[in-house]
């Protein structure tokens, strides 16, 4: 990732300063236990992911996070300078996969690249940017796999 080095602040990126192999990384975030029984028990209140005793018994042989709390932290890293775009980072589609489930104790980061880059031919202001994200632990393992299709501005005159 580039930061500026009067500020360490992120440089934010408009769509004119991005190009296909361009790779980001984001800070860390640490989960622990009780991190993920909140979110779930918010969101997604599925035993393996509410209880370490209950999810023994199941397909993950302990507690899990929901992968939408893998995906809310991914987005949080993304927005805290893992992805610095011009004008947020604005969805347009796209595709997620958990290859293996987020545990308490993991330490995540996230780390991007840039595999296309289209202007709009309607809109001038815009164009599309297509991302490749996977989200890591603090063993090198891929948690989560995601092609996300956005929408970023241009470079104002």
């Amino acid at each position: 990732m580039s930061t500026s080095p009067e500020t360490g602040a992120a440089t934010l990126r408009y769509l004119d300063d991005l190009k296909p192999g361009d790779r980001f990384v984001s800070g860390e975030h640490a989960l622990d236990e009780a991190q993920i029984t909140s979110f779930a028990a918010q969101f997604d209140p599925q035993p393996f992911h509410l209880s370490d005793e209950a999810a023994r018994s199941t397909l993950f042989g302990g507690l899990a996070a929901s992968g939408w709390h893998t995906a809310a932290v991914t987005m949080r890293l993304l927005v805290g300078g893992g992805l610095p775009l011009a004008g947020g980072i604005i969805g347009a589609g796209g595709e997620i996969s958990w290859p293996k489930p987020t545990r308490p104790g993991n330490v995540l980061h996230v780390e991007t690249e840039v595999v296309s880059v289209t202007p709009s031919a309607s809109r001038p202001d815009r164009g599309r940017v297509v991302v490749r994200s996977q989200t890591i632990n603090q063993h090198g393992d891929v948690l989560q796999q995601s092609v996300y299709n956005l929408v970023v501005p241009r470079r104002p005159a």
